[in-house]
């Protein structure tokens, strides 16, 4: 019993000693958003040839680069996909991988096609760069449907009224995969 009070002590501890965050939150997109630097936490769900994955999420975005983590439930790494706009690198079950783009990479190791370029601009609620897209608009004038580069994107919830609301809710649909993104929580990064 002893034991269980010190571990719990130790753990009350150094919860205390965590440092703050360090973003902002945020419901709109912040102004230049394309090049804004940004971050949420929240969970992600997949189904892909009859597969079902879940995990937490935490996405970072500075400049042209980006870090995806993947959660387990209790907050540890499963997986650590980066990318420089180079090169892409997916760290899984203590392997490392390295690939010219995040699809492949994503679809060879976890499973899952990650459609990261897009994918970047979809989460604010924009239209990627350099293809078309085709936009759907509810009475809000927030966009309820996008389809880019063969995903259908659906968007299910903002963080308020807000034209330029943050997304909460996103389901990403192509070729028989879907991807649903529920964002907890929204910062800026004080990049």
């Amino acid at each position: 019993m002893l034991r269980l009070w010190l571990v719990l002590g130790v753990l009350v501890w150094m919860t205390g000693c965590a440092s703050p965050r360090q973003g902002v939150a945020m419901k709109t997109r912040p102004v230049l958003a394309e090049q804004a630097a940004f971050a949420f936490n929240g969970r992600v769900a997949t189904l892909h040839d009859g597969e079902r994955t879940s995990a937490g999420v935490r996405w970072t975005h500075h400049d042209n680069e980006d870090e995806i983590l993947l959660l387990a439930p209790l907050g540890q790494t499963r997986a650590r996909i980066f990318s420089n706009g180079q090169a892409v690198s997916l760290e899984a079950d203590g392997r490392f991988y390295l690939a010219s783009d995040a699809e492949s990479l994503t679809e060879q190791v976890l499973g899952w096609h990650l459609p990261m370029s897009g994918m970047r601009y979809w989460v604010l609620g924009l239209p990627a760069k350099g293809t078309h897209a085709d936009i759907e608009r509810d009475s809000l004038g927030q966009i309820s449907v996008m389809h880019q580069d063969g995903w259908e994107i659906r968007y299910q919830g903002y963080a308020s009224d807000a034209p330029d609301s943050l997304p909460l809710r996103l389901v990403l649909l192509r070729d028989g995969m879907e991807i649903k993104l529920l964002i907890d929580e929204w910062e800026t990064t004080g990049y």
